[in-house]
């Protein structure tokens, strides 16, 4: 059937004088739209896909694990802004195929619109050497085993300036130079060279972690950081994360027709209070899914404090079809056709294999006789409950092979508040939760006057709050939070000139760190220093402390400085601020006293002179409360008076 429209699709404008009709009196306006050069369109691009070094560390490293090479190597210099480089002995190109790969939307990897359901290979965009070459000057070496010869191609600016054959070994070679060297602007947003390399060692790790039968190297500045030599899973993952996980991991291993999940995950003992060595991975590739991770997390209820958080390295291998993988891109982000069978399952399989280990609380029964008298306990288990139960899709599930796929989808109320296991504290919630209640709790006044002097009586209650009385009300302090406003105003202080004293150890103890919290150190070793730590680089990513603040107890500096690393990289905050006051509020949170520390008199009272002594007490550096203030006429209200 034809379809009539009452004006014309495509039409033009035009200038008419107030007399004239279509005729000598009118003009067309000038075109406004054109098609935009090639190097700006790919500097556009190049702004989706290469944001920093490490996002062209990526997209290289993925196309050399494509072409099949079993040894890649990663060569930086300054951090990736003057030289990133990637070899590998894989496949190698053609000479047309060199000249191509820098074209936009060139792939070998994509022929018909089907094939973006069955992405099985790391890099398929097309996008990612066409914007490298938008914006740095590249350096292609490349030949393949049936070739006498290679070809070399350099492009700058978008333009091939050179090619030629060239004589090298069977594979590819790979030379970003001068990063943004086109684009000032961006390249002033670059972060130093300590901070940008911690991202390419990020992207280093997730690569490397995913093909452990790959050979991967990393040098920078001529030094080498990584050598991983071929191997099993658990051996990769010890060489980038650390021996200390070489015998505190489970293994995790289940197989079914829909979907396969393989890996490790930490023991409970192994749980830090801030987010990091956590990686999934959906057919070989890193994902980045808080929903997954809430699955990880609910496996480990009751074993681990809700505030901390296990270290695992999961494998997913999924139908590519139930996947797709094309929703941003830097292919981190992806959607699951049925993600609640994929919690179940990931969910189910953790739990598994902590129990499997003995990791996970059992429970046994002879211990408590009340349990036995419960009539589902001492009532008989009759047939018709027997086939009840048998007949249940949960029962089935555990006992019958090919069954994951049938897990039935959990209802809407089941999992709702997911999102609220991982989302961050809205900051109007965080300042002041005694807002909430304003006719029992007042928020302390900015500039009251309070001292402790030998009369003052305190007491300490939870091992947890400290019991200030005044004349007609008291303060409930937090001693934890105000131990943390002590130290940040001390260790503020010692970063605006006055120093904090440093104490030598007689036996200086030597910190070990992965090579990514080795780049980090590395970049707060002056702010440590003027904070009072005396950290020297020992090589092969060990330390030495060499000293202390005077103040700090001895024997615990390695834990300190360790978590204090931890809490600085998963450092939440709703402004942006510097790195010496994130490094500073870390700091005064890891040295702060404890939550269920019990105090002596004494120490009570020298914490509260110290509070009352700062510039700003009644809040925490991290903007909770110090302390509340309940006041006698609220309470006798409390209590109908």
């Amino acid at each position: 059937m034809l379809r009539v429209f009452p004006f014309p699709i495509f039409h033009c404008t035009f200038a008419c004088s107030p007399k004239g009709s279509f005729g000598q009196n009118c003009k067309t306006l000038p075109d406004k739209i054109v098609l935009l050069p090639d190097n700006i369109a790919n500097q556009i691009a190049a702004g989706e896909v290469i944001q920093r070094p490490a996002s062209a560390v990526k997209e290289l490293l993925e196309n050399a694990v494509d072409a099949g090479a079993t040894e890649i190597k990663l060569i930086v210099t300054d951090a990736g802004k003057t030289l990133l480089q990637v070899i590998d002995n894989g496949s190698g190109m053609s000479e047309t195929d060199a000249r191509m790969c820098f074209e936009r939307h060139a792939t070998s990897k994509i022929k018909n619109i089907e094939d973006l359901f069955h992405i099985k290979t790391m890099g398929f965009r097309g996008e990612a050497l066409a914007s490298i070459a938008a914006v740095a000057q590249v350096e292609l070496k490349t030949k393949r085993a049936e070739d006498d010869a290679g070809t070399l191609i350099e492009v700058e600016n978008s333009t091939v300036t050179r090619q030629e054959p060239v004589a090298l070994p069977n594979g590819t070679s790979i030379a970003m130079k001068n990063l943004f060297f086109n684009v000032p602007a961006r390249r002033n947003f670059l972060k130093s060279n300590a901070a940008e390399m911690r991202h390419i060692i990020d992207e280093f790790t997730r690569v490397a972690m995913s093909f452990p039968h790959i050979l991967f190297t990393l040098t920078a500045n001529g030094q080498q950081v990584f050598h991983l030599e071929k191997g099993s899973l658990k051996q990769r993952i010890v060489q980038l994360l650390g021996n200390n996980y070489s015998a505190r991991m489970v293994t995790v291993k289940e197989d079914t027709d829909y979907m396969n999940i393989l890996g490790f995950t930490g023991k409970p003992e192994t749980a830090k209070k801030t987010r990091g060595d956590q990686y999934f991975f959906v057919n070989n590739r890193f994902i980045r899914s808080p929903y997954l991770n809430h699955a990880v997390m609910s496996a480990y209820q009751e074993m681990i404090s809700p505030d901390s958080f296990p270290m695992y390295v999961l494998f997913i291998e999924i139908d590519p079809e139930q996947v797709d993988v094309n929703v941003h891109p830097t292919k981190q982000e992806i959607k699951f056709e049925d993600e609640k069978i994929v919690y179940a399952f990931v969910q189910a399989a953790v739990k598994h294999a902590l129990a499997q280990f003995s990791v996970t609380p059992t429970l046994d029964f002879d211990l408590d006789a009340s349990i036995q008298q419960l009539s589902s306990v001492s009532k008989p288990f009759t047939p018709q409950q027997k086939e009840v139960a048998s007949g249940s899709p949960l029962y089935k599930g555990f006992t019958q092979k090919h069954q994951a796929h049938f897990i039935e989808k959990p209802s809407s109320s089941e999992l709702k508040h997911w999102k609220d296991f991982y989302e961050p504290v809205k900051k109007e919630e965080a300042l002041f939760e005694y807002e909430k209640s304003p006719q029992i709790f007042s928020a302390p006044q900015a500039s009251p006057v309070f001292t402790v002097d030998e009369h003052t009586e305190l007491a300490q209650v939870l091992n947890t709050y400290i019991l200030y009385p005044t004349a007609n009300s008291f303060l409930l302090i937090n001693q934890q939070a105000a131990h943390e406003r002590v130290l940040y105003e001390q260790m503020i202080a010692a970063a605006d000139g006055q120093p904090v004293a440093t104490q030598r150890n007689m036996f200086p103890p030597t910190l070990e760190l992965s090579p990514a919290d080795t780049a980090l150190l590395e970049e707060l070793l002056p702010l440590f220093k003027v904070l009072g730590f005396l950290i020297e680089p020992f090589g092969n990513n060990a330390f030495i402390i060499q000293g202390t603040p005077a103040d700090l107890e001895g024997g615990n500096e390695k834990q300190i400085i360790d978590f204090t690393i931890e809490q600085y990289k998963h450092f939440n905050t709703d402004i942006k601020i510097s790195s010496r006051e994130k490094l500073i509020r870390s700091l005064a949170r890891q040295r702060a006293i404890k939550t269920g520390t019990r105090l002596t008199e004494r120490e009570m009272r020298q914490l509260l002179t110290d509070l009352f002594s700062c510039n700003t007490f009644n809040i925490a550096p991290d903007g909770h409360p110090a302390y509340l203030e309940f006041k006698q006429e609220q309470i006798e209200r409390m209590f109908g008076k």
